[in-house]
């Protein structure tokens, strides 16, 4: 790729300016595969010309975590060492550190791993490191996550490419730049403009305060209640001393919290969802009486049932998004295999954990208060895509009067 270090130095300004929002005297931690060390090296170096105090990495690797999924014993493997949480503990609730995640590798990393030894993993790592869940979820800590492009996910969004290592690469850093609007001429600008936009959608319907969301396209017929004092949020999020950041870069989405007690219908997906290392396709989730009672899938029906039934919290949703079919990444025609992107290309909504922030209040409340005013506790969130073209959405207010939010798969206001 032409230019590929100016646009990666380019990037990684991005991340830490905009994403993150580095300043003087902040710990920032970096989550990053280490076949990506280039661009960690400029993350570090635009982080520390920011005037973060300290840069931390946590360095990952696809190769040796399939080899612990294949060799290493279940209890084993689920095992979170007590220095972890420790470490974990201390960075979040006495360095407050701001978090970087750089998301990458092969969405099919795990096929063929016993579906409920992956399951088991993730519910004991998900409980045991809460205390970073709970800090983001919370925005207590600025957090932010981003992608990079390899040739493992690179083969599944052009597989057309996937006999030219390089030029499947290329292709997939060019479609996280440009998601990124790291081809404009001033990025960050950019993302003001962006930030501004979805911040008019969210403010309508703050003011409105519906009471209900009726969605309705092929395969689709769901109503879904919103709590009391709930809170429509857009791009932007502050941290408890007021210091703003992007948590998803790219993010193209209006969300809140679902009132978990008031769901009735069913939905079925739009694009493939990629969890714990495999790819779930033709998902059709049905509710009933406030909860999920059935859920089935064309491939990988037994990991999404497991994610559902097999942990606390997971029968309830935690959000539910808003993003035209016109968004730039939609208008991409990719399947990136990846939630970040793929969520930003299609209405979507997510089972498990709500965001605290996202209701009055909720970051002073307890997880039995939060529970108790609708807003779903779990140690898991899952967005997955239901949102098309032929989408429309309906809001209702308390009188019963209906207001058109989508009608086919665009805003309707």
């Amino acid at each position: 790729m032409e230019n590929f270090d100016q646009l990666l130095d380019k990037y990684a300004n991005l991340l830490i300016e905009k994403g993150i929002n580095v300043e003087k005297g902040d710990n920032v931690m970096i989550y990053i595969a280490v076949d990506q060390a280039p661009l960690a090296h400029y993350l570090a170096k635009h982080a520390y010309e920011n005037g973060a105090r300290r840069v931390h990495f946590t360095w990952k690797d696809d190769f040796t975590n399939r080899l612990n999924y294949e060799y290493q014993a279940t209890e084993d493997l689920a095992e979170v060492a007590d220095y972890t949480v420790a470490r974990q503990e201390d960075l979040i609730l006495n360095q407050k550190i701001s978090r970087l995640s750089i998301v990458s590798g092969d969405p099919d990393l795990l096929n063929g791993i016993d579906p409920s030894k992956i399951d088991t993993v993730q519910t004991s790592h998900g409980t045991a490191l809460k205390v970073v869940r709970t800090a983001t979820m919370n925005d207590r800590v600025k957090w932010t996550v981003a992608a990079a492009a390899d040739y493992g996910w690179a083969k599944h969004v052009f597989p057309e490419l996937a006999e030219d290592k390089q030029a499947a690469t290329d292709a997939l850093w060019d479609a996280i730049f440009k998601a990124s609007r790291v081809y404009e001429a001033d990025p960050v600008e950019a993302w003001n403009n962006h930030r501004d936009l979805l911040d008019e959608k969210a403010k309508f319907l703050n003011d409105k305060q519906f009471k209900k969301l009726h969605y309705t396209a092929p395969g689709t017929d769901f109503t879904v209640g919103l709590p009391e004092n709930h809170i429509w949020m857009s791009a932007q999020s502050f941290n408890p001393d007021g210091s703003p950041f992007i948590a998803n870069m790219p993010t193209e989405e209006v969300f809140t919290a679902p009132d978990t007690n008031v769901m009735d219908g069913y939905v079925t997906s739009t694009k493939p969802l990629s969890y714990a290392g495999s790819t779930i396709e033709g998902i059709k989730v049905t509710f009933a009486d406030g909860k999920i009672v059935d859920v089935t899938a064309d491939k990988g029906a037994q990991i999404m049932k497991d994610l559902v039934f097999n942990n606390e919290g997971a029968q309830g949703l935690g959000e539910v998004a808003l993003v035209p079919h016109k968004s730039p990444i939609s208008q991409s025609n990719l399947t990136f295999f990846n939630t970040l992107f793929d969520e930003n290309a299609s209405n979507h909504i997510a089972i498990g954990a709500a965001y605290p922030t996202t209701v009055q209040g909720g970051t002073e409340m307890s997880d039995e208060e939060l529970q108790a005013a609708g807003v779903n506790r779990s140690h898991v969130h899952v967005d997955f895509m239901i949102g098309s073209d032929k989408m429309d959405i309906d809001a209702i207010d308390a009188d019963g009067n209906i207001f058109p939010i989508f009608r086919q798969g665009e805003w309707a206001f």
